[in-house]
């Protein structure tokens, strides 16, 4: 070790926090004091302090999340490789997985559970008093004859505050595109039953959102998986490959922090997937419901932001960074528009009006950006920390996905792992998460787990951590 004496003064502040890492005093995945906390605790400039971040982050010890700030990496040599990229067969096929996810699903409902299997961020970083006064408060000023006119395409100044949220990614979006629903479930299963019949071949990523392989089930339409890479999403040569050899009917992808993958499909392949597409009339549906949970600078565009002809159909909610209770969702349905209008009008009629007036009411206020701000940094940590419990806890040859965004991690154990057996295990010491084949049409994906790392970490999700990682090396 260099004298510290001969050294510049960032090289001896590089050097004391590396002392900390080496020691574990700053454990793998630990957020580093911000730049004005540091400057002020050992006595230097901010620019001091900045240079020797940059030498540590140069060496590979810690690592920058935008607008986060600085993480204890995990030496280099043990940081998990990304899942290998998936290689279905791309034959169309039935899909069979209704009744293995609702037993999965009805398995980790329970409330007294560590909750890595949950759908959902905890509800603790939500502002929920400030959401529920926002409610009460829309629900008095609505008049009574409000409280009925408003059938679809759902209250106009909620859809004028969601028209709003896409001018964050440069898009201009009319409110009269836009259809409310009860969660973006509806809006996916509304756009699908718009565009397809039973019988129709939908392309789906590999893996897939349970979600969307149930919803193919249930309306006697056919899946063809196109192979899905964690760094950059849907892989669109495989994607040309398949629409030559089947008559594809729509598309259902996910091009930001993908489920279970977390992969995000990079601007230029989400423009030449639209372009793909309409040159053979075909729509997408893209779910893009973690839209707002991105760790970098920027949020990244989804492929609607490159729709000229109106065949993508875009759907989100709020039900991931803001109100998962409330239920309100929305598809930007370009073309289909009208179509969607029906759809939901002959369904569930309309989306409950105080919900949305109440929605719209707290969107208008301000605080929905600060809301975000401080959900994405907590997001960003808790990934870090699960990530250097992975690290730990796991086996050697486990790979996971480091997405940037959203909530969830990817993981492939070792192929002698069963992720039903570490699930079914893991649920009797009051654990949940998720095995990989309910992400699979034929239940594939055998020795992969999904995990949620969507809450504030704490010692005691890691020591579910330290608990899981034996489950694992138990289940040989």
């Amino acid at each position: 070790m260099p004298m510290l004496a001969a050294m510049k003064r960032y090289e001896q502040l590089a050097e004391k926090i590396s002392d900390q890492i080496r020691s574990r005093v700053l454990r793998v995945g630990d957020r580093l004091p911000s730049v004005r906390q540091a400057s002020q605790a050992h006595r230097v400039s901010r620019g001091t302090v900045l240079r020797a971040y940059y030498a540590l982050e140069d060496r590979g010890e810690i690592r920058t999340r935008p607008r986060s700030g600085y993480y204890v990496n995990p030496q280099r040599a043990t940081v998990p490789p990304p899942p290998r990229p998936t290689r279905p067969s791309m034959a169309t096929r039935s899909v069979d997985v209704s009744d293995f996810v609702f037993e999965v699903l009805n398995a980790i409902k329970a409330t007294d559970v560590v909750p890595f299997g949950s759908a959902f961020p905890s509800p603790d970083l939500f502002p929920l008093h400030k959401l529920s006064g926002a409610l009460s408060s829309a629900a008095r000023r609505l008049a009574p004859h409000e409280m009925v006119e408003h059938l679809p395409p759902g209250l106009l100044e909620l859809r004028r505050q969601i028209a709003r949220r896409y001018l964050h990614v440069g898009m201009v979006v009319d409110p009269d595109e836009i259809i409310v629903t009860s969660g973006a479930m509806e809006a996916l299963n509304l756009s699908l039953r718009a565009v397809a019949g039973p019988g129709d071949v939908i392309a789906i990523e590999c893996p897939s959102f349970y979600a969307a392989l149930d919803a193919i089930e249930r309306y006697g339409m056919k899946a063809v998986e196109v192979p899905t890479d964690a760094g950059e999403g849907v892989n669109l040569d495989a994607l040309a490959e398949v629409l030559k050899k089947h008559p594809v009917k729509a598309c259902w992808f996910m091009t930001n922090f993908q489920n279970p993958v977390g992969s995000s499909t990079p601007e230029d392949r989400k423009r030449d997937l639209v372009e793909m597409l309409a040159a053979r009339d075909i729509p997408l549906i893209e779910d893009d419901v973690y839209m707002e949970l991105y760790f970098g600078e920027q949020a990244p565009r989804p492929a609607k932001a490159f729709d000229r002809r109106g065949m993508v159909l875009h759907c989100s909610s709020f039900s991931k960074c803001l109100a998962p209770g409330y239920r309100i969702g929305w598809t930007c349905a370009g073309r289909y528009a009208e179509q969607l209008d029906r759809e939901k009008l002959m369904t569930t009629i309309a989306t409950s009006v105080p919900t949305q007036a109440g929605i719209a009411q707290y969107l208008g206020r301000g605080g929905y950006d600060h809301h975000l701000r401080t959900l994405r940094r907590t997001l960003a940590e808790s990934q870090e920390r699960m990530l250097a419990a992975i690290v730990r806890e796991f086996p050697e040859g486990t790979r996971v996905s480091r997405p940037e965004g959203g909530y969830f991690l990817w993981v492939e154990l070792p192929p002698r792992y069963i992720g039903v057996d570490i699930y079914r295990a893991a649920l009797d010491r009051n654990i949940t998460l998720l095995p990989g084949p309910v992400f699979s049409p034929q239940r594939k994906f055998g020795n992969f787990i999904r995990l949620n790392y969507g809450m504030k970490w704490t010692g005691a999700l890691d020591a579910a951590m330290a608990t899981l990682g034996k489950i694992v090396a138990a289940r040989t």
